[in-house]
């Protein structure tokens, strides 16, 4: 049996005619089976997580997964950003503390980045850590935009240590516990989606026990963890992006929209983005010298994403301006598939570094032009 037949065959038959699993449990399911963590590389023959794969072999499964019917993951942040970077960066010690339980699905982590004064500008943070006399930190400031907060046993936090400094100097990058009563405080956001995906954080005095890549080196770890957040998952999530824009065409074909000329030919411009975006995810894969690829990556799906949220609602006609069922003081609207995807792709050119921030970046770093004046 090949690689991808492995894959199908198992996720068909764990999510063949079964409610959805309830989230952390399917963790633990992908966990013990040997899905999570894969290729992850180790020492003296070891592994980290579950198996060894080789790179074809991790898309594979990205894509697979993407392809079925299986939920959307929890453990994405501790998986597919902070493994990758205790393995560059980690002590021994933290890679063996922390990958197992992210491998075998019961350790489940958000990411503490962007601050409500330092969203994509990562380098404006304010959030501070002072050691606490036992080893650790005393760590105070807020966070937002963080997803997974409220399920979350752990966090990696960007913060201060040097209360002198200033931008991306003086820095670390943090290990800490959410269960920390009376020290933490997690608020879900409310979207115009009327859901509630992100979060504020706020820490007083919340204990942090690691450093990881030293005091000071906070900033040189934070841009190596974004410079792996857009490898395989970008393949899998242009899967998803595939689905979407084939529901997009035959809702255009139901609706009649696609008669128009000016709609078909945008409909054809988004497939050929949508291909190119896959060329260059895969002529990258594991360029993690490389400053720019990130960048471009996330300039091309943001503005793609959105255009296509545009077009959703647009080829539904009248019936994409108004939810499938009336509005209520409970529940307010309902929203169909083509209405959230509108409402939430507003602000994939912002979250995750915004297009402006993303192009100064290709700007100074890449094509060497002069820095923008602050």
């Amino acid at each position: 049996m090949d690689f991808r037949t492995e894959v199908r065959t198992w996720l068909a038959d764990h999510l063949a005619d079964t409610p959805a699993p309830e989230p952390r449990a399917w963790e633990r399911e992908l966990g013990g089976a040997g899905w999570i963590g894969i290729g992850w590389p180790g020492e003296d023959g070891e592994t980290y997580g579950n198996r060894r794969a080789t790179l074809p072999e991790q898309v594979v499964w990205a894509e697979e997964y993407a392809r079925s019917t299986a939920p959307a993951r929890m453990g994405h942040i501790g998986e597919n950003l902070l493994a990758p970077t205790l393995i560059t960066y980690g002590t021994e010690e933290q890679k063996r503390r922390h990958l197992p339980p992210v491998a075998r699905g019961e350790s489940l982590w958000c990411q503490g980045y962007s601050e409500p004064g330092a969203g994509s500008d990562l380098a404006g943070i304010r959030t501070t850590a002072t050691p606490d006399g036992t080893g650790g930190y005393a760590v105070t400031g807020q966070k937002i935009w963080t997803s997974l907060a409220l399920d979350a046993d752990h966090c990696f936090v960007l913060a201060r240590t040097d209360p002198g400094s200033t931008r991306h100097h003086g820095l670390s990058f943090l290990l800490l516990d959410m269960d920390q009563p009376g020290r933490i405080e997690v608020r879900p956001i409310r979207q115009l989606t009327g859901t509630s995906e992100f979060n504020e954080v706020f820490f007083d005095g919340a204990r942090a026990t690691e450093n990881v890549g030293g005091e000071g080196n906070g900033w040189r770890v934070a841009m190596g963890l974004l410079a792996r957040e857009r490898g395989v998952s970008t393949l899998a999530q242009q899967i998803g992006f595939a689905e979407e824009l084939g529901r997009v065409v035959a809702a255009a074909v139901a609706s009649g929209a696609a008669e128009d000329p000016v709609i078909r030919a945008r409909l054809v411009r988004q497939w050929a983005e949508l291909d190119t975006m896959r060329r260059h995810a895969l002529r990258t894969l594991g360029a993690t010298g490389d400053p720019g690829a990130p960048s471009v990556a996330k300039l091309l799906w943001g503005g793609w994403h959105q255009r296509l949220g545009e077009l959703a609602v647009e080829v539904s006609g009248e019936a994409g301006a108004v939810g499938p069922e009336p509005w209520t003081a409970e529940r307010g609207y309902e929203l169909d598939a083509a209405q959230h995807l509108f409402l939430f792709s507003r602000a994939d050119t912002i979250y995750g570094g915004s297009d402006e921030i993303q192009r100064n970046i290709i700007a100074e770093r890449v094509l060497g032009l002069p820095r923008e004046p602050r």
